[in-house]
């Protein structure tokens, strides 16, 4: 029996510059993220808690690579859900290969808000404990309420009957 390969990779960060989104020939979108994510460790010889950042590149495609260009600036906070992609490549310069390891997002989250209220200390991970003090994800996407209008309209009223089980 063969064994399951698993690739899923689940970072939250901050934006450490504004999206970058290109097109291929084809007209896809394709986004580029750079998102740092802070580890917290103790320091051995004073005893203090520091951050240690971590930087990513993340790539985005289609549809989502466009929202994720029209709605996120730097310093924004993210949750990025998607797989570890490696490349290889000669460097134009003919000094030899270079290799990079990205992240390949299936889905792009976007917390905080867009005036920066609510997503911890902004920039390239701040200070502070992130997502203390109150706070509450929300998204600049509207949500479609549109399955909900008849049964805001009815009030709710209605028999037994009405019930489709």
């Amino acid at each position: 029996m063969a064994a399951s390969n698993v690739n899923v990779v689940v970072i939250t960060g901050n934006l450490t510059q504004d999206p970058e989104l290109r097109h291929t020939g084809g007209g896809t979108a394709v986004c580029e993220l750079r998102v740092a994510v802070n580890t917290r460790r103790k320091d051995g010889q004073t005893g203090e808690w520091v951050d240690k950042p971590n930087y990513f590149n993340v790539t985005v495609w289609g549809a989502q690579g466009e929202n994720c260009a029209n709605y996120l600036s730097k310093g924004r906070p993210v949750a990025v859900e998607g797989r570890l992609d490696w490349r290889e490549w000669e460097a134009k310069d003919g000094s030899g290969k270079r290799q990079a390891v990205q992240i390949v997002a299936n889905s792009v989250q976007f917390l905080g808000s867009r005036d920066g209220s609510g997503g911890g200390g902004g920039g390239q991970g701040g200070g502070g404990n992130g997502n203390g003090g109150g706070f509450s994800p929300t998204s600049d996407v509207p949500a479609d309420t549109s399955d909900f209008e008849g049964a805001a309209a009815g009030g709710g009223g209605g028999s037994e009957d009405d019930i489709p089980f």
